[in-house]
């Protein structure tokens, strides 16, 4: 039961913020919307307001906001989204990505506010030691304070990650002061394909540091740049083949928001934040059917002097669903046999 209320928590929130992006900059350069739906199949409730009839539905997996003139073959009217300027549906096309981003910088400001934020003590001293590593298995233990490595002394954490990164996998001795004791420990470190590096399995120590609202909401900026340029590359190196494609569907993120909904509701609102800017960087990808998919004809639209025709457009729209349905249908897949 935890796992489904989680998972029509994410799913809802994340689709009602990317939808609200195209909703809200729609009626503000003057296109009507004729529906905004959270929801896709069965109606559970509807009501009008103006010209937008609000919809509730069933599989809370998607939604849409049905824009006059969106679709190739709707007429053109003065409040249609085929009358307005170029522009002005570009930014209708790239608010529920935006919006996407803008999600994740109010939540991790939110929780740095709330929690503060833990930094790096750099020092020499080991935070935590992951169990079956090499580390672990060579005996040292958190709270260990690293006084030189392969004979070299150590400063600080920094300069036992420089250190240990230049070793490799070849055969490391580590010398450290537990208690007053001083011993050395020989290992062997491991190569990780997903770290694609040598590791022996030890972490910094970390302190937890209060934060002003200010100061929340900068580190909240920061960090949501820094995991949209992080995921960026991720998706070239998947691309590129220098990466495998590791896709998990609707019953994989399912599983994932019970899993981290039974720690709390900050881990859940963090898993959020993730799941937005994924959402956000997926959805500008210049595929059919995707955001970025229909910013590009409007690029196009701007180059040539006019739209592609009716034809032209339905047939790109139908590849794009037939994509995404595909691709969907892989990922589930892939989460039953996981």
């Amino acid at each position: 039961m935890l796992t489904i209320l989680a998972a029509i928590l994410v799913f809802g929130i994340l689709v009602t913020v990317h939808e609200f992006g195209h909703f809200i900059t729609a009626k503000l350069t003057g296109m009507r919307v004729d529906e905004f739906a959270i929801g896709f199949g069965p109606k559970l409730y509807q009501q009008k307001d103006g010209d937008t009839l609000y919809s509730l539905r069933a599989i809370p997996l998607g939604g849409y906001n049905k824009i006059a003139g969106m679709d190739p073959d709707d007429p053109v009217t003065p409040d249609s989204f085929k009358s307005k300027s170029i522009p002005k549906r570009m930014l209708v096309i790239l608010a529920g990505s935006l919006m996407n981003f803008l999600l994740p910088i109010l939540l991790f400001s939110g929780i740095f506010f709330v929690q503060g934020m833990d930094k790096l003590v750099n020092e020499p001293v080991l935070g935590n030691v992951m169990l079956g590593m090499a580390a672990d298995k060579a005996g040292l233990r958190e709270g260990d304070k690293i006084l030189s490595i392969n004979g070299k002394p150590m400063q600080d954490w920094k300069e036992i990650v420089v250190t240990l990164r230049a070793n490799g996998t070849k055969e490391v001795a580590i010398e450290a002061e537990r208690q007053g004791v001083v011993k050395t420990y020989t290992m062997q470190p491991e190569y990780d394909n997903e770290a694609r590096r040598a590791l022996i399995g030890i972490t910094p120590k970390f302190e937890k540091v209060e934060m002003s609202l200010v100061a929340s909401v900068k580190e909240g900026v920061s960090y949501t740049k820094f995991i949209i340029i992080s995921m960026v590359d991720g998706l070239s190196k998947i691309i590129t083949g220098k990466a495998p494609a590791e896709v998990s569907g609707p019953l994989g993120v399912a599983q994932m928001a019970g899993q981290v909904a039974e720690k709390g509701l900050l881990p859940l609102m963090n898993f959020v934040a993730f799941l937005s800017i994924n959402l956000g960087v997926i959805n500008l990808l210049p595929l059919p059917a995707l955001d970025g998919g229909h910013f590009v004809l409007l690029v196009l639209e701007a180059l040539r002097g006019k739209p592609l025709g009716a034809k032209a457009m339905n047939n790109i729209q139908t590849v794009g669903v037939v994509l995404i349905l595909a691709l969907t249908i892989f990922s589930t897949v892939k989460d039953i046999t996981r």
